[in-house]
Formats: structure tokens, C-alpha cells, sequence
């Protein structure tokens, strides 16, 4: 079976000091070549600070960020970026920010008609009896449908903002921290309700956050992302359970627990952006580094059964 996503060594660059002739005066490397691949009904979970890529690669994923290499595989296929209709129709963006996703001058129904109408070319009544359906998946009331998006709490509109990139029926969705936004309580019924369609409607998910807690309990297997690259990938319950690379393991330090001290980090600041360091981004913050991980770029490579980890020396 093919996989659902895959990426073949994807990479965004962005250019700073355009000249009228010749070279920018600067690249600034936010995803270094990457390769990922996601089997159809799976949670992959996408961790890491804030700057390390997430937000870039999620955006390459749904076609709002050209690459500036390699291409994407959705269900088998490459897709054709000449037409962005192709993509809505196959992998869809929750967005963060549920109440500034939606469009403030739009009633409910107009916002969820939209992909109805131009990617399926749906009719009235045919789009009619598809809102109610993904409405009452996301169990809102209809009378909610005339409203306007300023109505909604936060997490009213994130089920809409669910609504919506299901109207598309595409079987895949990038969730970019689709509950940071909401209180704790609202982040586990929208949770849960992310559960519940994904059984019932056979969704694979792209899952982004930054809060280790909400990626483990909901992922099938996790990609930890450090400077643009993907330092360490495995299934869920082991990648923070006995993390191989040093930077996982700092990440997962860092997690809040009850009754346990925080970590205190590690010392060191991250590479400059626009001159990134010949080897291992992260050998300054590492208690582990030698001169080779100075030197020489570590690969991700299998360290125990199906965990990989780009580092010289694993735990």
C-alpha cells in the first residue's frame, strides 16, 4: 500500500539581499532535504521549538509554500502545483488560530459551501445535505450555520475550521497546533472529536504542537525537528520513553510533570539561520559533541529497530 504523504527531499530556502544581478546576498535554509512518510489512518505527530521548520514544512505539505527542492507524494501521486484544486482535494490545513481562519465577512454556511462548490462543483441541494452531514460529524447545532464567525468561542470555531477542510473530502489533514489556542478543557473534547473522525471517516493526520503531552497521547509515531531537519523519528511511546538523540531527550526534560523538577535546558544558543554550523546544528547545546560532530553532519539512520536519530553518538 502506498503511503498516504511522503516527502522526497523536501526543502525550503528563503532569499534575503536580492540583487538586480546575481546571487542574494544570504539563504536562509528553513527546511533542510527531508523525507517523511506517513501509512493512510496514521498519526504522525511533528515536534520541536518554535523556528525549527513545523510551520513550513505543514505549509509546503498543503501547496501554500512551494519547495525549493524536492516534491511531495499524496496517496501515490505527485502533485501537479499548477493546480492548487488537486491539493485541496487531497490534503487540507486546520489552521492554529481558529477564529482568524475563518472569514469574518462569511456566514457558516458560505465558509463551508466554498470547497463544496469549487473543487467538487456541487449544487445547491447536493451541497446542502453534505453541511449537514460534516456538521453534525463535528457535533454543532445547525442553527449555528447563519451565524458569522465573531459568534463563536474558540473552540466552536475550531470544530468549524474541522468543518470546513472536510468539506473538501480529502482523506489527509495538517493540524498546525490546532489546540494551543483553547482552554484545557475544550483541548480534549476537540481532541477527542479529532479521534472519533479519524475512525470513522478512515482520516490520516499530520499532527503539529509544540506540547509533547497532546503529541504522544494522540500520534502513532513522532519526527522531532531541530534547525530545519529532522534529528530523530520513531513510534510514540518510545521516542520520549528512551529517546536516542540528546535533543529529544532535552525536549522531553523540558515537558511539565507533576512532582518533577523542570530540566534546565541546555546551555548554548541556537546556529545563526543564515550561516548554519558544517556539522551537527545542535553540537553546541550537546554535552555530548566531539570535533567530528563539529565537522560532519550526522545522517538519520536506524538505531534500534524502527528508531532513527541523526547523531554520531545516540543514547
Amino acid at each position: 500500500m502506498s503511503p498516504a504523504v511522503q516527502t522526497h527531499g523536501l526543502a525550503c530556502r528563503f532569499e534575503f539581499g536580492r540583487r538586480l544581478f546575481g546571487p542574494p546576498r544570504a539563504l536562509l535554509h528553513a527546511l533542510h532535504p527531508t523525507d517523511l512518510a506517513v501509512a493512510p489512518g496514521e498519526t504522525l505527530g511533528i515536534v520541536g521549538e518554535s523556528g525549527c521548520g513545523k510551520s513550513t514544512l505543514a505549509r509546503m505539505l498543503v501547496g501554500l509554500q512551494p519547495p525549493s527542492e524536492g516534491f511531495i507524494e499524496i496517496e501515490g501521486a505527485a502533485l501537479n502545483r499548477a493546480d492548487p484544486a488537486e491539493f485541496g482535494r487531497r490534503i487540507q490545513y486546520v489552521f492554529q488560530d481558529p477564529v482568524s481562519s475563518l472569514n469574518p465577512r462569511k456566514t457558516i454556511r458560505e465558509i463551508l459551501e466554498a470547497p463544496l462548490r469549487y473543487l467538487h462543483g456541487m449544487g445547491r441541494a447536493a451541497r446542502r445535505a453534505r453541511i449537514d452531514e460534516i456538521f453534525g460529524a463535528v457535533r454543532l447545532r445547525p442553527e449555528f450555520l447563519t451565524r458569522y464567525p465573531h459568534e463563536f468561542s474558540g473552540g466552536q470555531a475550531q470544530r468549524i475550521g474541522i468543518a470546513r477542510a472536510l468539506a473538501a473530502s480529502a482523506r489527509i489533514l495538517v493540524l498546525d497546533e490546532p489546540v494551543s489556542a483553547l482552554d484545557v478543557s475544550v483541548q480534549a473534547q476537540v481532541l477527542n472529536l479529532l479521534a472519533d473522525l479519524k475512525a470513522e471517516w478512515g482520516l490520516t493526520y499530520l499532527f503539529i504542537s509544540h506540547d509533547l503531552a497532546v503529541v504522544e497521547a494522540v500520534s502513532d509515531r513522532i519526527a522531532v525537528l531541530y534547525f530545519g531537519s529532522v534529528v530523530e523519528q520513531g513510534p510514540a511511546e518510545r521516542v520520549f520513553a528512551a529517546p536516542r538523540h540528546p535533543y529529544t531527550r532535552l525536549l522531553a526534560d523540558s515537558a511539565p510533570q507533576v512532582g518533577r523538577k523542570l530540566g534546565g535546558g541546555a546551555a548554548g544558543e541556537l546556529p545563526d539561520p543564515l550561516d548554519p554550523p558544517p556539522g551537527c546544528a545542535f553540537a553546541g547545546r550537546c554535552p555530548l559533541a566531539t570535533e567530528r560532530c563539529r565537522a560532519e553532519r550526522p545522517l538519520l539512520r536506524p538505531v534500534e529497530g524502527d528508531q532513527f536519530a541523526a547523531c554520531h553518538h545516540p543514547l
